[in-house]
């Protein structure tokens, strides 16, 4: 099993189109389907309430790191009855690169070797889908 996980999607958007839905807190909570507290602040935390079917009796915290547009956050921390706050978050990273008909994005989500033993397969295995997904919706909210 590999540490990091990477998606690429070209979309037909601008740069500035694409950093407006990632780093704009309603935005990215539009397309990432939670309702966000307050706007992202480097290095503080964020939190919200997932509304992902299936999902939605979770909380979401991330912390935004200050460089590029990233965060940590604990990867498929579902189980509300279990304390996951003494694991090592993994670090998200969204990269930009213009390109001819718009942008380039790539997500990259690494850490997973921090993960424990017993839950990092279905960590990875469950993101890796999840990233997935979200390359779809943000792709779907910035050409709209």
């Amino acid at each position: 099993m590999s540490d990091r996980i990477e998606k690429t999607i070209e979309l037909n958007a601008p740069l500035a189109r694409v950093w407006q839905a990632i780093s704009d807190y309603r935005e990215f909570g539009e397309w990432f389907r939670v309702k966000i507290d307050a706007p992202f602040v480097a290095g503080e935390e964020a939190t919200g309430k997932i509304l992902y079917p299936g999902y939605e009796h979770l909380r979401w915290t991330v912390t935004e790191e200050p460089t590029l547009f990233s965060f940590t956050w604990l990867p498929y921390a579902v189980d509300p009855d279990r304390d996951y706050s003494a694991e090592i978050p993994t670090l998200v990273e969204f990269r930009l690169e213009p390109i001819s008909k718009g942008t380039r994005l790539t997500i990259t989500e690494s850490g997973f070797d921090k993960v424990p033993e017993y839950r990092r397969a279905e960590a990875f295995r469950m993101n890796d889908g999840g990233w997935a997904e979200q390359i779809k919706n943000i792709k779907a909210h910035v050409e709209r």
